[in-house]
């Protein structure tokens, strides 16, 4: 066999598979989201820029990926920091950590809801320590605040986890040669963090960071689970359109959308956490 060949082989049956599983329902979701019938149309995206819910599905999604993305972020570097620099129970410790990986989004969304719900783990500690005289609704469109509260909280422990596997992987590729010199010039644990982890950490910062955002704009279920209707995103708007209004052409136009804003946001973060040539480990 031509060794030459050998790579282009190996590539093939991955290729296939995107092909087959991406390239190709892309092309039929654009195809329903810029034609009818009569043709090539912008009706649908017409249809769903109108809607009064576009907008308000819109900031939420962005809200609620501003407040998760950067807290989980922050935890992830926080907690990849100490097992890295744990000498015993690292492997438990991670694994503890990384439960919430195994847990559906459906599933954890509804594990926190027995915690926020009128019969739920926080009524009964507030009204059994006296806060309140009897268990109240605390997830209504009386308490948006809490809403978004109890959505953020379920998705930051949900999803941490993607983020500190990536960062740890990260982590143990930086050669302890370089701590080990920046020690011996008394470089303080903070400067180490700053000079040394983060410049050598920027590949597993950006596939991290990519990879939480995206997810963050394809939120669905935990929001379902948590506010319902009172907390549209434009995932769920993408459901209604497709199962609870039988317009495909729209669904298939805000998934482009949320395709067109995960893209934007993924060339900001390469961008801004570039490698330099040169600087890789």
């Amino acid at each position: 066999m031509n060794t030459n060949r050998l790579p282009y082989l190996l590539i093939l049956p991955v290729t296939l598979f995107l092909l087959l599983f991406f390239v190709y329902p892309f092309i039929q979701v654009a195809s329903q989201a810029f034609t009818t019938e009569q043709g090539f149309t912008l009706a649908n995206f017409e249809r769903v820029f109108s809607d009064w819910k576009f907008p308000i599905s819109l900031k939420n999604t962005l809200l609620l990926a501003a407040a998760v993305v950067p807290v989980q972020l922050a935890l992830a570097l926080l907690m990849a920091t100490m097992v890295s620099r744990m000498q015993k129970g690292r492997d438990l410790v991670l694994y503890i950590w990384t439960i919430p990986l195994g847990i559906s989004d459906l599933a954890a969304g509804i594990i926190w809801l027995a915690i926020f719900e009128q019969s739920g783990f926080l009524n009964s500690m507030m009204h059994s320590l006296g806060f309140i005289d009897r268990p109240t609704s605390l997830l209504s469109y009386k308490n948006m605040g809490l809403v978004f509260l109890a959505i953020a909280l379920a998705e930051i422990w949900r999803a941490t986890a993607i983020m500190l596997v990536i960062l740890v992987a990260g982590i143990g590729l930086i050669p302890k040669e370089y701590y080990e010199a920046a020690e011996v010039f008394g470089a303080s644990p903070w400067k180490r963090f700053l000079r040394i982890t983060l410049p050598l950490l920027r590949p597993s910062l950006q596939t991290a960071l990519v990879l939480r955002v995206i997810l963050a704009f394809e939120i669905f279920a935990v929001v379902a689970a948590l506010g319902g209707t009172l907390f549209p995103v434009l995932m769920g708007e993408t459901y209604a359109y497709q199962f609870d209004l039988l317009d495909s052409g729209a669904a298939a136009a805000i998934a482009l959308v949320i395709l067109a804003i995960s893209i934007a946001f993924t060339l900001v973060i390469l961008r801004a956490l570039r490698v330099p040539k040169g600087a890789q480990i």
